[in-house]
């Protein structure tokens, strides 16, 4: 399984097309949320996609579930989490609804850790990224026994590379 991650876009259509044509090889394409399009916009067809707290068309679900080769991933926005403060409220449902990988946003940090066996990846903003210069986006490959997550600047220079075994 190899998925494309992006969040927090903010009405930059060219710039989720962009990315999008970087990564032809992956499986998915996840959005987490704040693009601030309409859900049936173009750009998004192909990306499984929810509502963040700047996306006023309420055809974004605040959640999305998906089974990808036998991994449970659970993608929301963060903001109906407070995600910014801490992951327990995220990790409660996490566990809940059986995730292997969580997708989220809201912070405009990009981030990835491994806790109690699930995956916890936050993309960053492809618009105006915090605690660093470069706006970015993750790619994430399950490999053997672990996992392979790499942060790409929208030029799709690579920020930072990171396994994870489990």
């Amino acid at each position: 399984m190899k998925i494309l991650v992006m969040s927090d876009t903010h009405s930059d259509r060219a710039v989720i097309t962009q990315v999008m044509s970087q990564q032809p090889e992956v499986d998915a394409i996840f959005h987490c949320g704040d693009s601030e399009l309409a859900y049936t916009a173009p750009e998004l067809q192909k990306a499984y996609k929810v509502r963040g707290n700047c996306d006023h068309d309420v055809n974004f679900p605040t959640e999305v579930i998906e089974e990808i080769d036998r991994k449970r991933i659970f993608m929301t926005h963060g903001h109906l989490f407070n995600v910014k403060s801490s992951l327990t409220a995220l990790s409660y449902r996490a566990r809940e609804v059986q995730a292997d990988v969580v997708l989220f946003g809201h912070s405009h940090v990009l981030g990835v850790e491994l806790v109690d066996g699930i995956l916890y990846v936050n993309p960053g903003s492809l618009l105006l990224p915090r605690g660093r210069k470069e706006k970015s986006y993750a790619v994430i490959e399950n490999i053997d026994n672990g996992w392979h997550v790499i942060f790409y600047t929208e030029e799709k220079n690579v920020i930072a590379e990171k396994t994870l075994l489990y």
